[in-house]
């Protein structure tokens, strides 16, 4: 093959490369805006051929990650046709399971290509800065973070970019390619844009009230100034950049009538929501521990307990204080109806209901409930849970580990010198310290790790169908990438590291040896020189002659 037939060859590649992430990017879009109405059939046909589109792509480019996704949502929606039309729970969380994966996949350099630029499934950050090595610098940093980033030499440059494509967020001096280019750069690119970019400025030196006005004006979320370290500037990107990742909503219904169980089941399947059904009321305190709903659907008048009887009885859980409670019943007395949510209930529907309004009135009561036990139980600081629900999550985790005889392992974190951080540093430093291994925790572990701030600078991390030695080896990557963040500072830069402990849940163990069991295993760390993962493992002793 010549070298023009070399060129057109990597250019075909490049071009289904560019279709791959386009059509990944179309079918999680499809998917996101079914999560807001009922599924139809029109729905699943845009989904359908969305997918088909992406398998199609995938194959051309060969691209194996992405033909298994496509195929396993392609065979989630002949199951849904097999059904019937109709959804299942099971479906629903196996077609969630396979977005989540899509939306963190992406081409890579050397896939299949060696010598062509693939963006990322994740858009790209771009650095504008006068001082290009710091720019270079940043945007290492941040990719330890998880963010593409890309560092523009001049205006000329961020043009091209600009045109090539949109990124996720734009850092922006304002003196970048001359004296407040930056700010002139950065309003007239937005105002040809219908919808604005997230824009962050920074500034050398301290600057007068008319330059912050003009950089508010061409849509700074963020103006900083002297410094900029990756992790700010990271969690700032992520706040701002977020999008909500979908979790379908999980409803128990409690009924013990079968048929009508169903029936219920089947209206909240058709719009995404993931159901247990009870038939028997005395099985709801297991069903709630195992199933962890978002939201209660009781039945009022039950053979072995009434449903305020039983809502009393779920009330008297801390743990489900604030899990809501809806009844739905044909006793259409209004004052049978508020004595019912006086005992518990958080609201009472009428049998029979349509389907837009029963969607509406858990979607509505499901979404408060989220963000309230969100903020209660949560650490402010870092956004991770805090030290009484993270053992809530470790007891459940070991329920379910003894139940299907699964490994799972339980490790501690401590920031080592930390105490010297704030008193040399200051505690804001230690804030930021602090929520940047957060951050870097949640971006390297799975969707089904639990990560928790256990106390000061503890943090705890919780790790189900995970073995010792694969636990110590994730946690040891982790470790080692961090210790390569710098915070920019005085007098000189600071870079922090982490010791970790870790233990595996044995027959017959209760968490408390666990957890034990890992502090223990952290303090061997701590004692060998800190910056080092240490993993507990029981002694074979035998008895001396």
């Amino acid at each position: 093959m010549g070298e023009h037939e070399d060129f057109n060859h990597d250019r075909l590649k490049h071009h289904f490369a560019q279709r791959v992430i386009h059509q990944a990017r179309h079918v999680l879009e499809v998917w996101q805006r079914l999560q807001h109405r009922e599924w139809s059939g029109a729905d699943m046909a845009e989904m359908s051929e969305a997918n088909v589109r992406l398998l199609r792509y995938a194959e051309r480019f060969q691209q194996t990650e992405h033909i298994g996704l496509a195929r396993s949502i392609e065979r989630c929606l002949n199951a849904v046709l097999a059904n019937k039309g109709r959804l299942s729970s099971e479906l629903i969380s196996e077609l969630n399971l396979a977005m989540q994966r899509l939306s963190r996949t992406g081409l890579r350099h050397g896939d299949q290509l060696d010598q062509v630029f693939l963006p990322p499934l994740r858009k790209p950050v771009y650095l504008a800065l006068e001082d290009h090595e710091r720019a270079l610098r940043l945007a290492r940093q941040m990719e330890s973070f998880g963010l593409s980033c890309r560092a523009l030499v001049d205006a000329a440059a961020f043009q091209a970019a600009m045109a090539e494509r949109h990124p996720a967020a734009i850092v922006m001096d304002v003196d970048f390619s001359g004296p407040r280019h930056g700010l002139a750069l950065a309003e007239n690119l937005q105002q040809k844009l219908e919808q604005k970019l997230p824009l962050l400025f920074f500034s050398e030196a301290d600057t007068d009230t008319p330059t912050r006005l003009a950089a508010v004006r061409a849509g700074a979320q963020e103006f900083y100034t002297g410094t900029l370290d990756a992790s700010t500037l990271t969690e700032r990107i992520e706040i701002l950049t977020r999008v909500a990742q979908y979790e379908p909503y999980r409803v128990l219904v409690i009924d013990d009538s079968r048929a009508q169980a169903t029936h219920t089941e089947r209206m909240l399947n058709n719009a995404g929501i993931v159901t247990q059904v009870i038939t028997e009321p005395l099985q709801a305190l297991d069903a709630l521990a195992e199933f962890q709903p978002d939201l209660i659907i009781l039945d009022m008048y039950m053979p072995e307990c009434s449903g305020p009887e039983l809502a009393k009885v779920i009330r008297q859980h801390e743990r489900y204080v604030s899990v809501p409670i809806i009844y739905l019943s044909a006793e259409d007395d209004l004052d049978k109806q508020l004595d019912a949510m006086g005992e518990g209930g958080d609201d009472f529907l009428t049998k029979p209901i349509k389907p837009r309004h029963l969607i509406a009135t858990v979607r509505t009561r499901a979404s408060r409930a989220r963000n309230l036990k969100a903020r209660m139980v949560r650490d402010s600081l870092t956004g991770l849970y805090n030290h009484t629900y993270t053992l809530q999550l470790l007891e459940d985790a070991a329920s379910r580990a003894r139940r299907d005889g699964r490994p799972l392992t339980f490790a501690m974190l401590d920031i080592d010198h930390f105490k010297k951080v704030n008193d040399n540093y200051g505690h804001p430093m230690g804030d930021r310290v602090l929520k940047s291994l957060a951050l870097f925790l949640k971006q390297r572990l799975r969707k089904t790790d639990h990560i928790g701030r256990y106390g000061g600078e503890e943090f705890a991390v919780i790790l189900p169908d995970t073995d010792l030695d694969t636990a110590a080896k994730v946690l040891d990557e982790i470790r080692r990438r961090f210790s390569e963040i710098i915070y920019p500072a005085e007098p000189e830069d600071l870079r922090c590291t982490f010791s970790c402990g870790i233990a595996e849940l044995a027959e017959g163990m209760d968490c408390n040896t666990l957890s034990k069991q890992a502090d223990e295993a952290l303090y061997v760390a701590k004692r060998g020189g800190r910056n080092r993962v240490e993993i507990h493992r029981v002694a074979l002793h035998r008895d001396e002659a």
